[in-house]
């Protein structure tokens, strides 16, 4: 086979690196190497900042998130009964969207299959070649056969454990990574959401999220040591852990039901430096992972994609090589400025083994400052619903 660029990972940012590059005329090869159903079981984030929300629209998949997403324009801190809500709309003009990362990999897959677009799935021994050359490409076992697809440059969309970070030289990578003591152990439960808006919980029993799907499926989490399991977590332990950390005048209207999906999602702060090796680029999870408490991950990948597809556009299409020499400049600015965001968020929320009593005060007093104080929730919603690309 032959293809201009070959995408590495089936996911959202794959798929819409794809589909982006399909609609301007540049062809791609996406190899996946779990199934599609795989895919789609995923269970990830759920808010999409404003520029997400655009770049979907203008790769043509935004029909059904306009029908059926939930635009919010604004969320809820909280610690113990004390509740501040944060105006996105207000103090910055702009909302997020509560739409799934999976409803969103269900689009890009129908919108791909439309296109006629060539999406490779359990697909196994990849190992990229010749990625410094002016002529790399890839191998990789797909039913059983080996095969190769020679193109003019490769994308990384495979995850953090995938092989296109690894395929830097150990000596030509930095990475940076702080790795939190705890996670976020998570349901699914088709019930209605606590609150009509998104609140991230401090309190004196650790922290927890009210987050939702639709008007009759929740997502809720609560903080968890990396050492628990989620075997040990029964239905009736979780309500009662998470109605110890919500306001209380929030617990008194709170539905609870059987949970239909469960897990423990471990937290850390990573970035792998640089994001291009010769023909080869890294995007989304490949190159940095973020805590989901600032709503980030997604996201972020996403503005790669904005970044790179224009990228690869005009090499392809006009021979204009500038976009590919800056787009690791480009896109790591954005990366630190939201590994800071998230980082402080999770800072400013969570509980930290073997934290004196000066820590929780600090938390406290955060939260009373961006209370009292305009400029923080603004500079705090500026972040939250996404810096311009």
């Amino acid at each position: 086979m032959k293809t201009d660029v070959v995408i590495i990972g089936g996911g959202p940012s794959g798929l819409l690196l794809s589909q982006l590059l399909n609609k301007a005329g540049v062809a791609t090869v996406v190899l996946e190497r779990t199934s599609r159903a795989r895919v789609l079981a995923r269970i990830r984030a759920g808010v999409l900042e404003q520029g997400t929300v655009r770049m979907l629209q203008e790769a043509g998949v935004g029909d059904r998130m306009a029908r059926e997403g939930h635009p919010h324009e604004g969320c809820i801190f909280s610690d113990d009964d004390l509740m501040v809500r944060i105006d996105f709309k207000e103090l910055t003009g702009k909302t997020v969207m509560v739409y799934g990362q999976t409803e969103v990999t269900a689009d890009l897959y129908a919108a791909q299959d439309a296109m006629g677009a060539t999406i490779l799935h359990d697909v196994a021994d990849v190992v990229i070649c010749d990625a410094v050359s002016d002529a790399p490409f890839v191998t990789f076992t797909h039913d059983g056969v080996q095969k190769r697809v020679d193109c003019a440059y490769i994308a990384g969309c495979d995850g953090f454990h995938g092989v296109s970070r690894k395929t830097i030289p150990d000596d030509r990578r930095r990475e940076f990574e702080r790795v939190y003591p705890f996670g976020w152990l998570g349901i699914l439960s088709r019930t209605p959401p606590a609150h009509e808006e998104l609140i991230y919980a401090n309190s004196a029993n650790g922290f927890a999220l009210a987050s939702m799907r639709n008007e009759m499926l929740s997502r809720y989490y609560v903080q968890v040591p990396l050492t628990d399991k989620v075997e040990e977590w029964s239905d009736d332990r979780f309500w009662e852990r998470l109605t110890s950390c919500l306001p209380g005048d929030v617990v008194k209207t709170l539905v609870t039901g059987p949970s239909i999906e469960k897990s423990i999602a471990p937290l850390r702060s990573f970035v792998s430096e640089p994001l291009r090796w010769g023909r080869l680029f890294l995007v989304g999870d490949a190159a940095h992972i973020v805590p989901p408490t600032g709503a980030k991950g997604l996201n972020l990948a996403v503005s790669d994609v904005f970044y790179l597809q224009e990228a690869l556009i005009a090499a392809v299409k006009k021979g204009d090589m500038a976009g590919i020499d800056g787009y690791a400049a480009r896109a790591l600015a954005r990366i630190w400025k939201a590994m800071r965001f998230s980082w402080s968020m999770t800072t400013m929320l969570h509980h930290f083994e073997g934290e004196d009593g000066f820590a929780a005060q600090m938390r406290k007093a955060t939260l009373l400052h961006l209370s009292q104080s305009e400029t923080a929730r603004r500079d705090l919603a500026e972040n939250y619903i996404g810096l311009p690309y």
